[in-house]
């Protein structure tokens, strides 16, 4: 993708408001992170969010902010798993003021799920969430930030693109060198599959 197709397409999200929704987004994810590990992702049963811990694990390293680094919480990790991928939903059971969960789902958040989340934000945390559409996930979300299945300009996946990149915005010197432009590549890059994505851990 060259810089006049970059240009051409960012003028596009910005008249769908995209860019400011995930810059904003991403900003309140971005402050709400306050402590190393206290970043809690999760997904649903069907999908845990690795590429999106993956980015933002990136932007931490690049960044020089450890606090954004997330900690995956699986529905089911296997016992092998090594310790920062053997995390389970009852880290949720412990969330608790200064922490940040975040939600990311595509489907409705199952009960189980809504529940941890209410009690979460009851004990003082601040609840984050990425969604398709789901109404009472939303109603329980400091922040959120919904993905329409009608959306035609950016999918689900490229959502948790941009607000990664968001999230990283600023975040050092360094960072602060690339362009709006230049950052944008970046993330196109890799939601055309022109960089590839990080495998799957196990």
């Amino acid at each position: 993708m060259d810089a006049e197709q970059v240009t051409l397409l960012r003028e596009v999200l910005a008249a769908t408001g995209w860019l400011e929704r995930t810059a904003e987004f991403g900003r309140a994810l971005r402050v709400s992170a306050r402590t190393p590990g206290g970043l809690l992702l999760v997904g649903t049963p069907a999908e845990d969010p690795w590429h999106l811990a993956a980015h933002l694990d990136d932007e931490s390293r690049l960044g020089a902010m450890p606090e954004l680094s997330p900690t995956l919480v699986r529905w089911s990790p296997p016992p092998d798993a090594p310790p920062h991928l053997r995390v389970g939903l009852e880290r949720l059971e412990r969330a608790q003021r200064g922490e940040t969960l975040f939600v990311v789902a595509e489907e409705e958040a199952p009960v189980p799920l809504l529940e941890r989340v209410d009690d979460a934000r009851r004990t003082g945390a601040v609840i984050l969430a990425l969604d398709g559409g789901d109404r009472e996930l939303q109603g329980l979300a400091h922040e959120a930030l919904t993905v329409s299945p009608q959306e035609a300009l950016v999918s689900f996946d490229g959502a948790q693109h941009l607000v990664s990149a968001a999230a990283g915005q600023d975040a050092s010197p360094a960072r602060r060198g690339l362009g709006l432009r230049e950052r944008l590549a970046r993330v196109l890059d890799k939601i055309s599959g022109t960089v590839p994505d990080e495998p799957h851990p196990r």
